[in-house]
C-alpha cells in the first residue's frame, strides 16, 4: 500500500491523523463541509455532522453560493447528507486511531482537516459524464481540560458583571 504525504506536517505530541481517498464527495461540498467543521471540538463537529445528515442543520456555504438559495437563520447553505456521511466516517476513523493510542475523545480537537482533488472518472453508457472524487484528511489533537477553562471563564463574566440599578419610570 502506497503511503499517504499529509499536508499537515506538524509532528506534535498528542496527534492522530486520517485519511479518507476516493471518497465520492465533490471538492466543493468537501470544501465547504470542512471549513464547517475545522477548529471545533470533536463532539461538537460529530454532533453537526450528524444534525446535517438527519437535515435539521444546513451548512453554511461561503466560497460556492452562486444561485445557492438561503436557509433559515443563515445566508446560503445546503443539506449534503451523504456527503457529511463519508467526511464523519474519516472523523470516527480518527477517533478510533485516538481511542487506540489511549487519548480521551472528550479531550479532542480537530485541528486540521482538509480536501484534495482526487481522480476523475467517466460515466459508463450512453449518458457520459464525469463524478469527481476527493481525498480527505483528519489531524485530531488532544488538548486538555477544554471544558474546565470554559466554565471558569463563564464564572468569571458572571463575577464581573454589575446589576445596576433601574430607574424608576414616571408616568404623565
Amino acid at each position: 500500500m502506497a503511503q499517504h504525504n499529509y499536508a499537515y506536517q506538524k509532528s506534535e505530541e498528542n496527534t492522530v491523523k486520517a485519511v479518507g481517498r476516493n471518497l465520492s464527495v465533490s471538492p466543493k461540498q468537501g470544501t465547504e463541509i470542512c471549513k464547517y467543521v475545522r477548529g471545533r471540538p470533536l463532539n461538537q463537529a460529530k454532533m453537526l455532522l450528524q444534525q446535517s445528515i438527519d437535515m435539521h442543520r444546513p451548512v453554511p456555504f461561503t466560497r460556492f453560493v452562486n444561485g445557492l438559495g438561503h436557509k433559515p437563520g443563515m445566508s446560503a447553505g445546503r443539506y449534503h447528507p451523504k456527503a457529511c456521511q463519508l467526511i464523519l466516517n474519516v472523523i470516527k476513523s480518527a477517533e478510533a486511531n485516538a481511542k487506540n493510542k489511549g487519548y480521551n475523545a472528550s479531550d479532542l480537537k480537530v485541528v486540521h482537516i482538509a480536501m484534495q482533488i482526487g481522480p476523475k472518472n467517466n460515466h459508463q453508457g450512453r449518458s457520459r459524464g464525469i463524478f469527481k472524487n476527493s481525498h480527505i484528511e483528519v489531524v485530531l489533537k488532544e488538548v486538555k481540560d477544554t471544558s474546565s477553562k470554559k466554565d471558569n471563564k463563564k464564572a468569571e463574566k458572571s463575577e464581573k458583571i454589575s446589576v445596576k440599578p433601574q430607574r424608576a419610570f414616571k408616568r404623565n
